[in-house]
């Protein structure tokens, strides 16, 4: 909690700055400094705001304008690094898979099945060549040890039930980190199978919204045998931009999801994979907005952590 405040004050200090310097601190009573003054204004190149502050007498005082960045740019930066942390967070779960699998049979696909089954998975994900090769190298060097599967579940805010998903080469080390930002954000852990239970285990493709309309899913769904064409969740406060950066889900067995993602190819959709298999809530609990926010927050930073690879949420 101590590096939150740190942060809460710094960007306090940042804030005073960047909204024009404290005006107590450039009340001068001497003519030298009044000088001083002058002379920064009329030599900066930056546009300056004019200040009239009432002492003893009327005096000038220059500061620099905000400093802000355009709304637009702010979100498309942020969706821009969620696509890509996404992204490496596949990579990264792949690659201890591929480890583990070496270090379990070797590194030959034909005598190894697990391994021929995680390349296989890889390369429906779109897992780059460069990626697989690198941890089947590391696999065989000295003191890198197998990938455990851990599971922790979590209670957060508002009656939101959390599962976290881990994969990890040190557990005590897994679980202490995990443990310290459920702690730290005021959430606590569950035991085992307290939460669980909640949600159910499919293969999921995303679509964004603006990429297919939900008649076409429907059609593909059917076709190819999915389960579900599950909607995005919307709120009254989503701008226009927040909504079209909302995705559909087509719900899947792991027996139809190669034909679900041909027939999405086809029909030319856009689309992203899930890791593996996706926990999906079996229902979902509506929440206020302090609390939406705090589960949001809690999520994010346990995204974070290296160990970590997927947290699901049955908040709505």
């Amino acid at each position: 909690m101590g590096s939150y405040s740190s942060v809460r004050a710094v960007g306090a200090m940042i804030h005073r700055f960047t909204n024009g310097v404290s005006a107590s601190s450039f009340i001068t009573r001497s003519r030298s400094s009044l000088s001083m003054v002058a002379s920064i204004s009329s030599t900066s190149s930056f546009p300056l705001h004019q200040v009239k502050f009432s002492d003893y007498q009327q005096r000038n005082v220059s500061t620099f304008p905000p400093v802000c960045m355009g709304r637009r740019s702010s979100k498309i930066a942020g969706r821009k690094g969620a696509q890509d942390a996404k992204k490496a967070k596949l990579y990264s779960r792949i690659g201890k898979e591929v480890v583990s699998a070496v270090k379990k049979s070797g590194p030959n696909p034909i005598s190894n099945t697990v391994l021929a089954a995680v390349l296989e998975k890889a390369k429906e994900l779109d897992v780059p060549k460069e990626i697989l090769e690198r941890n089947i190298k590391r696999a065989s060097e000295k003191g890198q040890e197998a990938y455990i599967e851990k599971i922790y579940e979590v209670y957060g805010f508002g009656g939101v039930s959390m599962v976290i998903e881990v994969l990890t080469d040190k557990i005590t080390r897994s679980v202490a980190v995990v443990r310290e930002v459920v702690k730290d954000y005021g959430a606590k852990m569950a035991d085992p199978g307290s939460v669980l239970f909640k949600f159910r285990r499919v293969r999921v493709a995303n679509i964004r919204v603006t990429d297919a309309n939900k008649d076409q899913l429907l059609a593909i769904a059917l076709d190819a045998g999915a389960e579900d064409v599950i909607e995005p969740p919307t709120s009254e406060d989503d701008s226009d931009e927040d909504r079209l950066e909302r995705y559909y889900k087509i719900v899947s067995s792991t027996e139809n999801y190669a034909a679900i993602l041909s027939k999405l190819r086809e029909e030319g959709i856009n689309f992203e994979t899930d890791h593996g298999s996706e926990l999906l809530p079996i229902n979902t609990i509506e929440v206020d907005d302090e609390a939406m926010d705090l589960n949001r927050e809690l999520m994010s930073k346990l995204l974070e952590l290296d160990d970590v690879d997927a947290v699901y949420t049955d908040q709505k």
